[in-house]
C-alpha cells in the first residue's frame, strides 16, 4: 500500500549534515553600541489598548488604496499593532485568533506553522501573506517582535493576490525608523519560559533624514505542554535614508531561528469524540527519546524606492528576497496501521486510545522566495471626476527543494497510556520541488464621482507557470495559466462618520491534477478556478466610537476525485459545485469615560452547493463553526494612576466533522474562554516602565479548540490549560 504524506513531520540518522553559514552578531553588537549613547529619552507615551481593524487615523497597506482610512475603505479590513500584541502575550501568527472572529485556526500545532481561516476559507500558506504588501512565504514560523502590526483583509483577495485562497490576505508590516527611541522588555512565562526583547530607534543627520531601527528578541519557549521546549531568536534592522526631497531609499532585513519540538493533536476515538476532560491537555504524543526537535531557519531582507515624479505622481520599486530552511522532524501519530501499512483504524484512533506512532524526517527543506513590484500612483481629473490611481506590475518567483523524507511506522501507543516504542526502519520515500513564477499587471482607480460618492476599481491580470517533480525524477508536470480578475465596488459617504459601500471582485486558485497512475487525467491542469465574492457593508468612525457590519456572499469552486480510485484510470479529477460562504460580519469599539469596549463578530453559513457527488450537497465543512464571538473591556481606575484592568472573552461555536466514506457525522462542543490581564504605566525621571501580568484561560476550561481534517486524519487539539505570563518594559 502506498502512502503520501504532506511534507510535515521528521528525524535524522547517520552523520550530521553540513549547516549553512551562520550569520554572525557583530554588525548587530556594532550597531547597538552606535544607537544607545545618541538615543535621546523617548517622550511618554499614552499606554491605552489599540481596538483591532477600526482606528481611522491609521491607513492599513492591505487594503492597497494608500492612506484612506479604514473606515472609508468598500472592504473589511482589521488590523492589530504591536502594543496590542505585547499586551495579549502574542508569540505566533496563529495568536491573530484572539482578536478577530473572522480568523479561526485550522491546525495551529505548537512548534510548527500557523495555519489560518478567515471567513471559513483556509488560507494559503504559500499565496496569502504578504509582507509590506509583497508576497512571502509562510511555511515557516514567523516571528512578531519585528513588526510594527498585523492586518487582515476579510474577503475575496483578487484586488492584490495572483492567486490565493478567497478568504482573505494577512499583511506583516516591519518596524520602521521613527523618531528616538530606546525600549528594553523582559518577560516570565507559566512554566519556565522567558524572553527578552530590544527596540531601537535613532535618526541621525541635521535635518534628520536617516534612521536606523533594531529590533532583537530572545525566547525560551515552554509550552504547558509537556517535554515540548525550545528557543526563538529574531534580529532585524530597518533604515531608511531620504536622498533628497523627494527620494527616499528604505531598506530592512532580518534573521530568525526556531528550535522545538512540534505538539501533534489527539484525534477521534473509533467513532466517539473523546471528552476533552477526560484527557491531559499536557499531553505531548510527540514524545519519545528519539525526536528531534523541528528547526526553522530563515533570512528576509527587502529594498524599496520612492521618487515623486512632480505633478502628485510618484514612482515606487519595492523588492523583496526571503530565504528559508527547515528540518521537519516528529514522532507523529497517524491511525492504526500494522507493518506492512494496512489500517484497522485508517484517519483515526482506535476505541481504547491505540494509535501508530510514524516516524517523520525531511530534512534541508529549502524554499526560496522573491518579489518584484514596480508601480507608479497618483491623482489626475477627467471633466469632472478626479481619480487617484495606481498601475504596475508585480514579479514573483518561488522555488521549493527538497530530499527525500522519512515516514515510516515505529510502533503503537495509547493516548491514556503512552508508551515509547523504537524508531522506525527508516525507510525513505520521495519528495517532490516545485518551482512557481508569477507576473502580475494591476490597476486601481478610486474616482470621486459626485459628491460623497466614489467609484473603486480594479482589474488584476495574472501569468503563471507552475513546474512539480518527485525528488526521483518522476511524476513530473508543467503548466501555464492566464485570467483576469476584476474587482468594482461603490461608496457613499452620507455624513462625515459614516461610510456606505457595495463590492464585487472575484479571486484565482490554479490547481493540477496529480500526475498519477490511478487518475485519467493527470497531470493535466483544471480550468482557472475563479471564486466569487458580494459584498454589502456599512461603517461608523467617531473620536469615540466605531462600528462596522458587512454581508458576504463567496462562492468558491472545488475540484473532486470521481470514481473507484483503486487502481490504474480509475480516477478522475474534475471541478464538482462550490463551496458557499455567505455571513454576517460586525466589528465594534467604544470609549466611555474611563471604559474601552471592544468586540467582533461572525455568523457564517457555510455549503457545499451543486456537487455530483451523492450525500455532499448542503453539508458543512469541517472545523468551520456558525457563530465566533471575541469581547473585551479595559478600565482605567482613577485611584491609580497609568493602571489599566482587562478582560477578554473568546467564544467559537460547535463544528461539524465529517471524514470520508464514514456517514456519521460528528459534533464538536463549542467553548467558551476568559482571558484577563492588567497594565501598569509609571512613569519616572527620564524613564518609563510598563509592568504587564496577564492570565489566559482564567477558569481552566477544558475543551477541543479546533477539529481540522489534514493529511487525510481527523484531528482534534485541545484548549491551552490556564497560563500565566508578566512583563516588565522600559522605556528611557
Amino acid at each position: 500500500m502506498a502512502i503520501h504524506f504532506h511534507s510535515r513531520f521528521r528525524l535524522r540518522f547517520g552523520a550530521p549534515r553540513p549547516r549553512a553559514p551562520r550569520w554572525h552578531l557583530a554588525p548587530v553588537t556594532a550597531a547597538v553600541a552606535a544607537l544607545l549613547p545618541l538615543a535621546a529619552p523617548a517622550q511618554d507615551e499614552v499606554q491605552r489598548v489599540t481596538v483591532t481593524g477600526t482606528a481611522a487615523s491609521a491607513p492599513v497597506a492591505v487594503g492597497g488604496f494608500g492612506d484612506v482610512p479604514p473606515s472609508q475603505l468598500p472592504m473589511s479590513v482589521g488590523s492589530v499593532d504591536a502594543a496590542r500584541l505585547v499586551d495579549a502575550g502574542a508569540m505566533q501568527l496563529s495568536d491573530l485568533t484572539r482578536f478577530d472572529a473572522a480568523v479561526g485556526d485550522s491546525y495551529n500545532a505548537e512548534g510548527y506553522w500557523s495555519i489560518l481561516s478567515v471567513r471559513g476559507y483556509v488560507l494559503d500558506n504559500r499565496f496569502n501573506y504578504r509582507r509590506d504588501g509583497l508576497p512571502i512565504n509562510a511555511e515557516t514560523a514567523l516571528p512578531l517582535a519585528h513588526l510594527e502590526r498585523l492586518e487582515v483583509l476579510r474577503g475575496t483577495s483578487g484586488i492584490q493576490a495572483g492567486t490565493s485562497a478567497p478568504g482573505g490576505l494577512v499583511n506583516l508590516v516591519v518596524k520602521r525608523p521613527v523618531s528616538d527611541l530606546r525600549h528594553v522588555r523582559v518577560e516570565a512565562r507559566d512554566g519556565g519560559g522567558f524572553g527578552a526583547a530590544v527596540d531601537l530607534s535613532q535618526r541621525f543627520g541635521a535635518a534628520r533624514d536617516a534612521g536606523l531601527r533594531l529590533n532583537v528578541a530572545l525566547d525560551r519557549l515552554d509550552p504547558p505542554t509537556r517535554n515540548a521546549q525550545g528557543e526563538r531568536h529574531v534580529v532585524a534592522l530597518a533604515g531608511d535614508w531620504r536622498v533628497a526631497p523627494g527620494s527616499r531609499l528604505e531598506a530592512e532585513f532580518d534573521v530568525f531561528r526556531q528550535r522545538q519540538p512540534s505538539v501533534p493533536g489527539f484525534s477521534l476515538l473509533g467513532d466517539t469524540v473523546p471528552s476533552p476532560n477526560a484527557i491531559d491537555p499536557r499531553t505531548n504524543l510527540n514524545d519519545q527519546p528519539w525526536t528531534l526537535p523541528v528547526v526553522f531557519d530563515g533570512r528576509t531582507a527587502s529594498l524599496r524606492w520612492t521618487q515623486d515624479l512632480g505633478a502628485a505622481w510618484r514612482f515606487v520599486a519595492h523588492g523583496m528576497v526571503q530565504r528559508l530552511r527547515t528540518d521537519d522532524r516528529t514522532a507523529f501519530p497517524y491511525g492504526v496501521y500494522d507493518a506492512d501499512y494496512a489500517c484497522t483504524y485508517c484517519d483515526r484512533f482506535a476505541p481504547n486510545g491505540d494509535f501508530s506512532v510514524w516516524e517523520f524526517v525531511s530534512d534541508n527543506e529549502r524554499r526560496r522566495s522573491d518579489a518584484l513590484d514596480l508601480h507608479v500612483e497618483g491623482t489626475a481629473t477627467t471633466a469632472a471626476w478626479r481619480h487617484a490611481l495606481t498601475a504596475g506590475v508585480l514579479l514573483t518567483r518561488y522555488r521549493a527543494t527538497f530530499e527525500d523524507q522519512v515516514f515510516d511506522v515505529a510502533g503503537l501507543s495509547n493516548v491514556f497510556a503512552p508508551v515509547v516504542v523504537p524508531p522506525s526502519p527508516g525507510w525513505t520515500d520521495t519528495n517532490t520541488d516545485r518551482r512557481e513564477r508569477s507576473t502580475e499587471f494591476y490597476l486601481r482607480d478610486r474616482i470621486d464621482v459626485a459628491p460623497d460618492w466614489q467609484l473603486w476599481v480594479g482589474l488584476r491580470h495574472t501569468r503563471l507557470a507552475r513546474d512539480s517533480v518527485r525528488t526521483d525524477g518522476s511524476a513530473a508536470t508543467s503548466y501555464s495559466q492566464s485570467a483576469t480578475l476584476p474587482w468594482l465596488a461603490l461608496s457613499h459617504r452620507p455624513t462625515p462618520t459614516q461610510t456606505w459601500y457595495a463590492s464585487w471582485g472575484q479571486g484565482l486558485e490554479s490547481e493540477v491534477v496529480p500526475n498519477r497512475p490511478r487518475y485519467t487525467n493527470a497531470g493535466e491542469a483544471l480550468p482557472a478556478l475563479k471564486s466569487r465574492q458580494v459584498e454589502l457593508g456599512w461603517k461608523w468612525r467617531t473620536a469615540a466610537l466605531g462600528a462596522e457590519v458587512a454581508l458576504f456572499d463567496i462562492a468558491r469552486p472545488v475540484a473532486e476525485d470521481f470514481g473507484d480510485c483503486d487502481g490504474v484510470a480509475t480516477c478522475t479529477r474534475r471541478i464538482d459545485g462550490d463551496a458557499r460562504h455567505r455571513g454576517v460580519e460586525a466589528q465594534f469599539d467604544a470609549t466611555t469615560g474611563r471604559w474601552d469596549w471592544r468586540a467582533s463578530a461572525l455568523w457564517l453559513d457555510a455549503t457545499r452547493e451543486g456537487s455530483a457527488l451523492p450525500g455532499v450537497n448542503g453539508t458543512r465543512p469541517n472545523n468551520v463553526p456558525e457563530l465566533s464571538l471575541r469581547a473585551g473591556v479595559t478600565y482605567r481606575p482613577s485611584v491609580v494612576e497609568g493602571l489599566a484592568l482587562s478582560g477578554d472573552v473568546v467564544h467559537e461555536g460547535a463544528r461539524e466533522l465529517r471524514l470520508a466514506g464514514d456517514p456519521a457525522v460528528y459534533r464538536i462542543a463549542g467553548w467558551t474562554r476568559v482571558d484577563v490581564g492588567a497594565r501598569w504605566v509609571q512613569r519616572t525621571s527620564g524613564t518609563t516602565l510598563t509592568w504587564r501580568v496577564g492570565v489566559d484561560n482564567v477558569f481552566d476550561r477544558r475543551a477541543w479548540r479546533e477539529a481540522p481534517v489534514l493529511f487525510g486524519h481527523a484531528w482534534l487539539f485541545p484548549l491551552e490549560a490556564r497560563t500565566w505570563r508578566a512583563s516588565l518594559q522600559a522605556a528611557f
